[in-house]
């Protein structure tokens, strides 16, 4: 491990842990209700996935901070030790998260090969990231219209705000992120095949996320939109 992996090791868990204690501090100090902290750390974790691009140029090392984070994601949920991200009636979605880019960096990121498939990672992610707090914010507050899949109760509104954020991001993902300074070989490509494929991800990933049950959203949605985006840049 070189210093600049080290370095960039402790500004990742310089960078949760200030996460935590910002989410905490709304709750505490200023009232802010949990299920509005979660998604301000839930967000900003997620985004981290362009830190660890920045930081790191191996795989191996740059996916330490998130797979560190499934065993004490776990702790957080199983004892509730941080109120701002997991009260008693909040899922395991954060452990699944984790576990989820963990898998996605793991199995597609490789800074220094022109195999290299971070962007499709990121988009999944970013699926994750924006378009279910999104869904689930505005589900919440302008959510009139409910449905049922299972043990899933979702509504309407969620549901739209879900497939437009996560067709944006993805869109500005497959765009902007390959050939960058951050994925430099990475495929890059046209304007309408990355409308098309932005557009084809993000309705699985509205469907996925409208059948997902107790938090599993933060596993199946990132997995299904990297596996939809993958088979679409090979046809």
């Amino acid at each position: 491990m070189t210093n600049n992996d080290f370095i960039g090791l402790v500004i990742s868990y310089v960078y949760a842990t200030g996460l935590l204690v910002i989410g905490e501090a709304l709750r505490r100090l200023f009232g802010v209700k949990p299920d509005l902290t979660r998604k301000i750390i839930h967000i900003g974790a997620g985004m981290w996935v362009f830190g660890v691009l920045l930081l790191f140029n191996r795989w191996e090392i740059g996916i330490i901070p998130f797979a560190t984070f499934i065993g004490l994601n776990y702790l957080f949920y199983r004892y509730r030790i941080i109120g701002a991200m997991d009260t008693e009636d909040s899922s395991p979605g954060t452990v699944y998260f984790a576990i989820s880019v963990t898998l996605l960096f793991g199995l597609l990121w490789r800074p220094n090969s022109p195999l290299d498939n971070a962007p499709i990672a990121v988009a999944g992610i970013m699926a994750m990231t924006w378009g279910d707090a999104l869904a689930a914010l505005i589900g919440r507050r302008f959510g009139e219209h409910k449905y049922q899949v299972g043990n899933s109760i979702r509504s309407w509104e969620g549901s739209a705000v879900m497939f437009v954020a996560s067709t944006a991001v993805i869109l500005l993902v497959l765009l902007l992120l390959p050939g960058s300074s951050l994925c430099p070989l990475a495929k890059s490509l046209s304007l309408g095949h990355a409308i098309l494929t932005a557009i084809a991800t993000a309705t699985f990933a509205t469907l996925v996320e409208a059948v997902s049950p107790h938090g599993t959203d933060n596993l199946s949605v990132p997995l299904v939109a990297a596996g939809v985006i993958w088979i679409v840049m090979q046809v």
